[in-house]
């Protein structure tokens, strides 16, 4: 399969209707990575976005944003940090608890992760309402990480998550 343009990736993402409750409307990335030269496309894309921003670390959230970060962290010749659900790291971490559209949940990273001062690209598979996103800032600037920039595969702009993060470099390759 041949992508080209953002229209080939965003007709390989499946819409599910009603998924994971009534009235939601969910964008299943499944279909798009299974496709080898469409994951490669979006990889690649990001990584331009990015451009030569000077990353150090790339910071991906679990879990789906692990998907994206680590192969992202490998074209820009960065480190690749996880943010892990609570109890899920074996060394000594640091939390936060954060918002979500349903309730709250925490976030942990190693406390050795980021050294201070070090350039962080802070990577998910989507931006809705913000609230990841801006509980793993809280992380990386706790241990001194300086945040270069944020880089979404998808972007929901009707759940306003970039208002909350304005004051950072965002960039999303799709916006529906």
């Amino acid at each position: 399969m041949t992508v080209s343009s953002a229209d080939d990736l965003r007709s390989l993402i499946r819409e599910v209707p009603d998924f994971p409750k009534p009235g939601i409307l969910f964008y299943d990335i499944t279909t798009l990575l299974k496709e080898p030269d469409a994951f490669r496309e979006v990889i690649d894309r990001m990584a331009d976005q990015v451009g030569t921003t000077g990353v150090d670390v790339v910071v991906g959230m679990e879990s789906r944003g692990f998907i994206f970060s680590a192969p992202l962290a490998y074209k820009l010749g960065a480190g690749f940090v996880p943010v892990r659900k609570l109890g899920k790291l074996p060394a000594e971490t640091i939390e936060v608890e954060y918002e979500l559209e349903y309730g709250t949940a925490t976030l942990e990273i190693h406390s050795d992760a980021i050294a201070h001062g070090q350039r962080v690209l802070i990577v998910d598979d989507l931006l809705a309402t913000g609230g990841t996103t801006l509980g793993t800032i809280e992380l990386v600037r706790r241990l001194g990480g300086e945040i270069a920039g944020l880089s979404f595969m998808v972007e929901l702009a009707a759940l306003r998550g970039r208002e909350k993060l304005s004051e950072y470099e965002i960039h999303a390759l799709l916006t529906y």
